[in-house]
């Protein structure tokens, strides 16, 4: 129901209170200043304007329309509208009075009786047809039903009546038909209703909407470069043009940004999809750098805060990221209880752990409360409290909206890293005898049993999982990195390994994955162009601990001390570093 439909109900409720007895009962059906119903959501909320005098039928208000008239309105009062509505229904047939259809129209909206509604409707178009509202009412309803051979002419008169505002009323079109299921019938009637606007840029802009829901994207690209012909400086179609763009080809869409904002550099709106554009070409120091511009230029835009935390965050800089999540956080934007997420990661990484919990606890409820508890049990059991954290999670099983296996899967995680690893599997193996196809707990039962030295349970698991999700990447590349950390299998793991590059191509983890098959067949370049690689997407210690062997191993072992010393320092204690550096430097 529409925002505007329930304030003419109201406001006819209203009317109807201040009547008494019967003859004034009727006078607020026969009164003209009562707003009528919009069932097609228009902008223009100004009154309809009173039937003129000479419109109306000389209707007498007879003993029998009084009778009915009060039947329909003691029934709406008493939420019956099964009566009400086919009453004035009748009552409008009977009187051919405007006003009596508009009242049957409302009635028949407020019970969501669409067939009748739309009877009443063409009836109040016809009894008057200079209403707007009439017709606003009977085009809704039309393309609400999808009947484009009865909705395209009333949407013709609609828009011709426009004047001024027919730019406007043409970006509302596919809006206006979105009921409409077939979408190559709708681009089309777009395009025969935008003809005779063919001058205005919104009409090539309403063609491009139509065409791409049609998924034409290059009739799309097409009518919106004559949109920008029309209308050069169109901050909108540039940004829509960009957005069809990004998903085929994000150079283009940064090329056709970038070239936008030469010309338009105060284009605010432009540069955040700008920014947004070279996130998605994973140019990700250059959108930093783009949003940091539009937030020093408009200091309280959210969306740029939000943009700048996340990017700064991904890259551990938590003195840019933390403040503005803060910030964020205090004027209470829809994201917050993400960023208090957010928040709890930076404390607990900083080894704030009692803030950490902190800011994971502030989280009351939501999709997010899940995910905080999961990282507060977590956090727990690394600060040296595993019984405390597993209790937490134990808590959690049984509420509504908790997921089960992701339980499964944190508390395996705790037992893994608290080396309770024989735990973890019992765990794993207990869920799959009651979830034998559960992908995400086979993924990890194949990962655990791997730490267990259980090969033919780890290889079984992750080869049902790689049947039943074949297009898991890192199902192939866990089954494919086991081969070749043990040096068996050599052949089949590369196989392996390359099909999960071809699924995920800059996965820094199957990246790295491939360099190490490369490394331990013997290929040093291509193990050292894979491993280098993954180390610059991400710094990971075990993927240093790799990429200094490969560079030992290449008689490079100043580069191969520097790499591990490096990594040693920003993660101190990891253990695949600290193994490789007392093998090589003892």
């Amino acid at each position: 129901m529409t925002p505007q439909f329930l304030n003419s109900y109201r406001a006819s409720a209203r009317a109807r209170r201040l009547c008494a007895g019967l003859a004034l009962a009727a006078c607020a059906v026969w009164a003209p200043t009562v707003r009528a119903a919009d069932a097609a959501d228009a902008d223009d909320d100004a009154p309809d304007t009173p039937v003129a005098a000479e419109r109306l039928p000389r209707q007498e208000l007879t003993s029998r329309i009084v009778y009915q008239l009060l039947l329909a309105e003691i029934a709406a009062r008493r939420g019956q509208f099964e009566v009400a509505v086919p009453a004035y229904l009748e009552l409008a047939k009977n009187t051919r009075d405007p006003r009596i259809a508009r009242r049957a129209t409302e009635f028949a909206l407020y019970a969501r009786q669409r067939t009748a509604a739309l009877e009443a409707a063409r009836l109040w178009a016809e009894l008057d047809p200079q209403s707007p509202q009439a017709q606003r009412t009977l085009t809704g309803l039309a393309a609400h039903g999808s009947d484009p051979a009865e909705v395209e002419p009333q949407i013709a008169k609609l828009l011709a009546e426009q004047g001024p505002k027919t730019g406007e009323a043409l970006l509302q079109l596919n809006r206006f038909l979105a009921n409409m299921s077939d979408a190559g019938v709708v681009a089309d009637m777009v395009r025969r209703l935008t003809e005779p606007y063919v001058k205005l840029p919104e009409a090539h802009f309403a063609r491009a909407q139509g065409a791409l829901r049609a998924g034409k994207s290059e009739q799309a690209l097409s009518d919106l470069d004559r949109a920008l012909q029309l209308r050069p400086d169109w901050d909108l179609a540039v940004i829509f043009k960009a957005q069809i763009l990004q998903t085929a080809d994000p150079a283009k869409a940064v090329a056709a940004l970038k070239s936008y904002l030469a010309k338009h550099p105060k284009a605010r709106d432009v540069r955040m999809q700008y920014a947004r554009a070279l996130v998605g070409a994973r140019r990700n120091d250059e959108a930093r750098r783009e949003f940091q511009r539009v937030l020093a230029e408009s200091p309280d835009r959210k969306d740029a805060m939000y943009a700048v935390g996340v990017l700064a965050f991904q890259v551990k800089d938590y003195a840019t990221a933390e403040p503005l999540f803060r910030k964020l956080v205090e004027a209470a934007v829809p994201e917050a209880d993400n960023l208090r997420i957010y928040l709890g990661q930076i404390a607990d990484e900083s080894k704030r752990f009692p803030e950490a919990l902190e800011w994971y606890d502030s989280v009351k409820s939501g999709d997010a409360y899940l995910q905080a508890q999961m990282r507060a049990a977590g956090l727990l059991a690394r600060d040296g409290s595993v019984e405390a954290g597993l209790a937490r999670l134990q808590a959690l099983r049984g509420r509504p909206g908790v997921s089960e296996v992701q339980l499964t899967l944190t508390e395996s995680a705790i037992l893994r890293d608290a080396n309770r690893v024989q735990d973890a599997y019992d765990l794993l193996d207990r869920t799959l005898q009651a979830k034998p196809d559960e992908p995400d707990v086979l993924y990890e039962f194949g990962l655990v049993a791997e730490r267990a030295d259980r090969v033919d349970a780890m290889e079984k698991a992750l080869r049902k999982l790689i049947a039943l999700k074949p297009d898991f990447a890192h199902g192939y590349n866990a089954l494919g990195y086991s081969f070749a950390d043990r040096n068996i299998n050599l052949e089949e793991a590369q196989r392996l390994i390359q099909k999960a590059l071809e699924l995920a191509p800059d996965d820094p983890a199957i990246l790295d994955s491939m360099g190490w098959v490369k490394y331990r067949t013997g290929d040093l370049p291509g193990a050292l162009q894979h491993l280098d690689r993954a180390f610059r997407l991400t710094a990971d210690p075990e993927i240093a601990a790799h990429l200094g062997e490969v560079l030992w191993m290449m008689g490079r072992r100043d580069d191969a001390t520097r790499t591990w010393q490096d990594a040693a320092k920003a993660h101190p204690g990891s253990p695949p570093l600290d193994k490789v550096m007392k093998r090589f430097m003892p």
